[in-house]
């Protein structure tokens, strides 16, 4: 190993070191988190370098035997904030005075359910993402985001790779063969394209995709008549829409339509009351940039935490039918 090669491990090791304290969160949950660099994913088909930053939501009690294992990924939002100003910025990475907005922390509720009930969630950050890519780049890149976060979770398992000497307690606990991905808004169709017959062939060795949950999805095709980057057969998939979301609204009920005689796993759920920010703690009001998107006369609106509840119902009950 040149000397180089040993500076750059060593500061991503210093990196996963200092953002990788243990805090507690529910009775029997352990939280977290790593952070390779705000640059440190070149893949070499996306023009931007990403971030590999995460949280990891998981049983204390991991026991004799390997865990089902589930990636979130967040939507498009603000990438940085002023603290001072109490304003949010787009850059990426973040300019002096500003700290990284953690839009990955946002479905922190659900991860810790989810690990509740025996899997490991790891949240996963897509501010670069956020900052620099739109169209169907951004979409890409969000699908081979994930796919980077699953091979570096695949090495973990082994006892190999860059998370191994901080994040050893998860060897031989995390089962590679069943997986699971939730994506919210633009993060909906990233795990759309990830888990797509397309694009099945660039999921990493020994990885198995088996339950897809696209959150209040975007959903369009930049050929209008060429749905086959999102196109999901093989994998069973749950969308949930809401039906006061100011943002996408409930096109995301194609994703289902446009399996029918295809996929008999593909189902839907439409969450009354529900808007499209609540869903993530970090883009809801009492944040800064955060916004109610309610539209105008929803009938039978949620509060934040009766939206979250809901969407815990569905989606704890859909990864736990599906992953076993």
């Amino acid at each position: 190993m040149t000397f180089l090669r040993m500076a750059v491990a060593a500061l991503a090791l210093a990196l996963v070191t200092i953002l990788a304290p243990q805090a507690a969160a529910a009775p029997g949950v352990g939280v977290v988190e790593y952070n390779l660099g705000d640059q440190a994913f070149r893949d070499p088909t996306v023009s931007v370098p990403m971030e590999l930053a995460a949280v990891v939501h998981y049983p204390r009690d991991l026991g004799g035997r390997p865990h089902p294992l589930i990636v979130q990924e967040h939507g498009s939002w603000w990438s940085c904030v002023d603290p001072v100003a109490k304003t949010p910025g787009g850059d990426w990475p973040c300019p002096p005075g500003q700290r990284t907005l953690p839009s990955y922390r946002g479905y922190d509720y659900l991860g810790e359910k989810l690990a509740e009930r025996g899997f490991v969630v790891v949240s996963i950050s897509a501010n670069a993402i956020n900052a620099h890519l739109l169209g169907d780049e951004g979409y890409f890149a969000r699908a081979h985001l994930v796919n980077k976060h699953l091979e570096l979770w695949r090495d973990l398992a082994r006892g190999e790779g860059p998370l191994a000497s901080t994040l050893g307690r998860f060897r031989g606990h995390v089962d590679l063969s069943r997986v699971g991905t939730m994506g919210h808004s633009r993060g909906g169709k990233g795990v759309m394209w990830q888990a797509s017959d397309k694009h099945t062939p660039e999921w990493p060795a020994g990885v198995r995709i088996r339950a897809v949950v696209p959150l209040a999805p975007v959903y369009f095709n930049s050929t209008e008549d060429d749905n086959s980057d999102v196109l999901v057969t093989r994998v069973p998939f749950k969308v949930v829409v809401s039906s006061c979301d100011g943002a996408v609204g409930t096109v995301g009920l194609q994703y289902v339509k446009d399996v029918v005689g295809k996929n008999p796993d593909a189902s839907s759920v439409t969450l009354t009351g529900a808007n499209h920010n609540f869903f993530n703690t970090e883009w809801s009001p009492g944040k800064i940039g955060g916004e109610d998107d309610t539209t105008a006369g929803c009938v039978g609106k949620l509060t934040p935490g009766q939206q979250r509840g809901a969407a815990v119902r569905e989606i704890v009950s859909f990864f736990s039918s599906r992953l076993r």
